[in-house]
């Protein structure tokens, strides 16, 4: 079914912001539904799901507006409503007061409209069949694994019969332009390549690769090329889907956003960011320091421009000083040449294809890999969860990692989500408390990104929301 946009209407004063209201209709998969699947559709829409349905609606709508604030988005959008009307051949959405820039000619853009979907799909249809059935067990770490292989399955993600050719791509949204333009020329070699892209689905380096792969990808008539965005409801509206995302998911939770990645990325790129970076390349490191993934192949390559190199030296050092060299081993550092980056990750998933192959592994999800459930169990970044981790060296080294990605994923929280700038406004910063060899480098390399403008996007004062206590 082609887009649609009904009952249209513009409006605009001199105190409000340009807005559209209209009515949309599905473009594939929610356009054919049962009367009890739209009931129930119905009934969560008005329940508790609301407000989390309404504030990733919105931030899909703002893609492109320049804002990393969720908080800030809906204080600007407060007129915004989104309801699901119902008829007889299925639904539509009803959209008011929604952000201008999402409409061309008076229709809603295709791919806006597509995430829309997506947004009713998985923050609606996916909690009704996971959380509301008794055949996931989300305490355990099988049962946690079986629901992210139901999500990415259900967003139509695997693809069995393909080869290996997925690169995951993380980076900070605040990046400078140089380090911008680096992103998109190695994505460029990546599509040449043959290789696809999974990011955060945000602009930056999440974006910059997405857009030199389509290039890579038209010079190779390769038609098919996917453009994969993995957000959760806490961050997308600081990392709002950039529009050459061709398929999205939105995982109910940091956690299982990070597994998602790693279960059916086969091999992983790291562009130069901010506390968010930081928090992606110690979840991995604390996965491949697991004894039980010592013989998994998992290429991991750490790259910019020639202007990052003091950049990456000195996450290099950070991960030195606190995970030690059994953790720097995990990686390579490619600095200014992205053909090689491209090359180097190609001949990594070569090994990773070898190694399912002998393996009788799926090509289109990671079943090998331990992920220990301090990586997978939800994290809430409460002022007493932040004060009370254990950031010390005596621990295994995977479990520091591990501890080390949740001091920075509270960060990431009281820099961008509602619920964790909320927290900080009436509560105060964040504390971490640690042994003096851990919490040093951690102040250090903080500082270093607050400097360089890697915690929120370019033009806006940063304003720390922790404070390291050595």
């Amino acid at each position: 079914m082609s887009n649609q946009n009904h009952n249209q209407a513009i409006t605009q004063d001199a105190n409000k912001l340009e807005t559209v209201s209209a009515l949309i209709a599905p473009i594939d998969q929610l356009n054919i539904l049962s009367k009890v699947e739209v009931t129930k559709l119905l009934d969560s829409s008005q329940s508790g799901l609301y407000k989390l349905f309404r504030s990733c609606a919105l931030a899909v709508l703002n893609t492109g507006n320049d804002t990393d604030n969720g908080k800030e988005l809906l204080e600007r959008y407060k007129d915004f409503d989104i309801s699901i009307v119902q008829e007889e051949r299925g639904i539509k959405l009803s959209v008011k007061n929604a952000p201008v820039n999402a409409f061309v000619g008076g229709k809603m853009i295709r791919g806006i409209s597509e995430h829309l979907f997506t947004v009713l799909r998985d923050v609606i249809y996916n909690n009704d069949e996971l959380y509301g059935n008794p055949k996931f067990n989300v305490q355990t770490s099988e049962g946690i694994t079986d629901a992210v292989f139901h999500m990415l399955r259900n967003a139509n993600l695997m693809k069995p019969g393909l080869d290996p050719n997925l690169v995951v791509c993380w980076g900070g949204h605040s990046i400078n332009r140089v380090e911008y333009d680096y992103t998109k020329v190695v994505g460029y070699e990546l599509g040449l390549r043959g290789l696809d892209i999974c990011t955060g689905c945000g602009p930056g380096a999440m974006k910059g690769p997405m857009k030199g792969a389509t290039i890579g990808h038209a010079k190779q008539r390769i038609t098919n090329g996917r453009y994969i965005g993995i957000t959760e409801p806490g961050i997308i509206a600081a990392e709002a889907p950039n529009p050459i995302v061709n398929k999205l998911t939105i995982m109910p939770d940091i956690e299982k956003r990070l597994e998602a990645f790693v279960r059916l990325g086969h091999g992983i790129i790291v562009f130069p960011g901010g506390a968010g970076t930081a928090e992606e390349i110690l979840y991995i490191l604390g996965l491949l320091l697991h004894p039980d993934n010592k013989d998994i192949p998992f290429p991991l390559i750490f790259t910019g421009p020639e202007s990052s190199a003091e950049y990456f030296a000195r996450i290099d050092k950070f991960i030195g000083d606190t995970l030690g060299p059994e953790a720097q081993a995990h990686y390579k550092i490619i600095v200014n040449d992205p053909a090689a980056v491209a090359h180097e990750m190609k001949e990594g998933i070569k090994k990773v294809r070898e190694f399912r192959k002998h393996s009788d592994d799926a090509y289109y999800f990671n079943w090998q890999l331990k992920i220990s459930p301090d990586l997978q169990q939800p994290f809430a970044p409460t002022h007493e969860n932040m004060r009370n981790l254990e950031l010390h060296k005596n621990q295994p080294v995977n479990q520091l990692a591990a501890n080390l990605r949740r001091a920075f994923s509270g960060i990431v929280a009281g820099n961008v989500k509602e619920e964790g700038i909320l927290a900080i406004e009436q509560h105060g910063h964040f504390e971490l408390h640690g042994d003096y060899e851990i919490m040093h480098p951690v102040d250090e390399l903080l500082e270093s990104f607050a400097r360089q403008n890697r915690m929120k996007l370019p033009g806006r004062e940063y304003i720390p929301c922790y404070k390291v206590i050595k």
